[in-house]
């Protein structure tokens, strides 16, 4: 551990001592990447004199740390609700191996919240090889073999229940998305890499706390701040930037107690998350729209030069965004975040422009240009009841889209009574039309026409009726010239 005592002393030195003192790593790196049970990843073991600077430099100024990390012990019901007979089995294995296991991360973050976890991630100074050596003995089958060069392993405990199991690690040389890492057994210096205070801790199964950068106190104040250096933090990958804001929303009780250095590092990293997948980001701000403080944050994030990066307009919409933000309210949750995000955009160009950024699924693209398409109309073409259940109608519209725009204009009778509306069948079908020789497309033009009258009707017109419509209807048909049927 002379290596990594080294490097944890110099996190408590002033920076410049620290920067003097990174050269003393140079033979004591080797040390810990090599030897004390560790190992290093392909590709990484044999430039070892290069790890000891990188790791000193990305450190950035040295985070406040305790003396004894061990800060309190809890009994709670949701940490007692954690243990199945396959966590106490994983457990017991690593105790009889001699490594040690903890809770890392959000599921500390949310037990201390008095919140049970949904997911839970494990820490351990076992590497990757020597998982695999104990999981073998054990007859324990592993699955999911990609996170293994980062470190993780997922052991299939009574062939019930998963885990993932992550080796203690340091990143060095990221590049803003990946990391390349060294495998420790310095709880600290793994901690050290993570991103915010209230995601540092650990949690041993005797519940035990550990938390070496005073997370739990930002916890109980609600205070969102990255581990150390907040420029630091957010270069190893962009991604933290929008992960500041969703925890915040999740955390913070007031929307305007950000810290000024820490938007300020963010601010000054926004062209950053240009280099990350739109699917990440997607993944981020969904959970961001639709959380506590939604318009405060985006309107911060805005401010920050944010939502440019993430596909939205270099001048959003701001402020019919906070109009549907406000008027969403009435209606009951969930929303589809994407509502919110419609709002933000002023035309269906830039509806196609978020979706090939974001990576949208194919309904919430559609339902993008739907809303940007018909948003106008609403309250001069689209009034009554009748006008919406025509839309439904159309074959450009499913019904609920037609629902989500009610939502998005503010329409909640209209809104609930469409909900309510059991839609009849068309008493008649394209083989009804068939001795009027329509081919093609002509049948679904036909069928759409003969549908609004119906609806015109109150749906009350029968089949006789609705084909006494049929002249005047093919009469306004255009025949397709020799062309347009080759084509």
């Amino acid at each position: 551990m002379h290596g990594t005592c080294l490097i944890a002393k110099l996190l408590t030195l002033p920076r410049s001592a620290a920067l003097v003192s990174a050269r003393l790593l140079q033979c004591s790196c080797y040390y810990t990447t090599s030897g004390c049970r560790m190992a290093s990843p392909a590709g990484i073991a044999n430039k070892t004199t290069k790890i000891s600077s990188e790791i000193i430099s990305q450190l950035g100024k040295p985070p406040k740390m305790r003396e004894n990390p061990a800060i309190k012990k809890v009994d709670s019901d949701e940490f007692h609700s954690i243990f199945t007979p396959e966590l106490e089995a994983l457990v017991a294995m690593f105790k009889k191996y001699d490594y040690e296991l903890r809770i890392a991360g959000g599921a500390v973050r949310d037990i201390l919240m008095n919140i049970k976890p949904k997911d839970i991630d494990f820490a351990t100074t076992a590497t990757p090889e020597q998982m695999k050596e104990m999981f073998g003995k054990e007859e324990v089958r592993l699955i999911n073999a990609k996170g293994e060069k980062h470190g993780t392993i997922t052991p299939r405990i009574h062939n019930k229940e998963n885990f993932e199991v992550t080796t203690l690690r340091i990143d060095v040389r990221t590049d803003g998305r990946h990391a390349d890492v060294v495998f420790t057994t310095d709880w600290q210096l793994d901690a050290n890499r993570r991103d915010l205070t209230i995601n540092s801790m650990f949690l041993g199964f005797d519940g035990t706390v550990y938390d070496y950068f005073y997370g739990y106190e930002d916890l109980q104040q609600r205070r969102v701040v990255f581990v150390g250096d907040a420029d630091v933090r957010i270069k190893e990958d962009y991604l933290r930037i929008l992960r500041y804001f969703r925890f915040y929303g999740r955390i913070a009780e007031r929307p305007d107690c950000h810290d000024k250095a820490t938007l300020a590092a963010i601010k000054a990293n926004a062209v950053g998350l240009a280099r990350i997948s739109g699917e990440r980001i997607w993944a981020e701000l969904q959970k961001i729209v639709v959380g506590n403080f939604n318009r405060e944050l985006i309107l911060e994030m805005n401010n920050c030069g944010l939502l440019q990066q993430c596909g939205l307009p270099i001048h959003p919409n701001l402020e019919e965004f906070e109009r549907v933000c406000v008027d969403l309210k009435r209606f009951h949750e969930p929303h589809y975040p994407i509502l919110y995000l419609i709002g933000l955009l002023h035309s269906s160009e830039q509806a196609m422009k978020l979706h090939e950024r974001l990576k949208l699924s194919a309904y919430e693209r559609d339902l993008a240009l739907f809303i940007t398409q018909q948003r106008e109309r609403v309250n001069s073409e689209y009034v009554c009841l009748r006008d919406y259940q025509k839309l439904c109608l159309q074959p450009y519209a499913k019904r609920d889209y037609v629902e989500q725009l009610l939502k998005y204009a503010n329409k909640l009778e209209l809104y609930a009574q469409l909900k309510e509306w059991q839609m009849p069948s068309l008493p008649i079908n394209g083989n009804t039309l068939k001795p009027y020789g329509l081919a093609g497309k002509q049948v679904g033009v036909v069928l759409n026409e003969l549908r609004l009258l119906w609806a015109d009707s109150d749906f009350t017109l029968s089949a006789e009726q609705l084909l006494e419509k049929m002249p005047a209807i093919l009469e306004q048909l255009p025949s397709p010239n020799k062309k347009q049927r080759t084509e």
